[in-house]
């Protein structure tokens, strides 16, 4: 599965354009659901799978569809 590339978001402070590329796998660390994102400051890679945490309704959202499913 190719990776998702984000739309860039300028950082006022860094003045860098950032995006992000993923392939929208949500992992499971045993304490916390993430996706995994490489990250880019103009192009350049800054951070390679840098975790982003889902959020709490997709967690409980997910949590509920695992639950219908068992």
């Amino acid at each position: 599965m190719p990776d998702a590339r984000q739309e860039g978001e300028l950082i006022q402070g860094l003045a860098v354009i950032e995006t992000s590329e993923t392939d929208n796998v949500l992992r499971w660390d045993g304490t916390s659901v993430y996706v995994e994102h490489d990250v880019y400051h103009n192009g350049q890679l800054v951070h390679r799978k840098y975790r982003r945490k889902v959020t709490p309704e997709v967690a409980r959202a997910l949590l509920s569809v695992i639950v219908k499913a068992s």
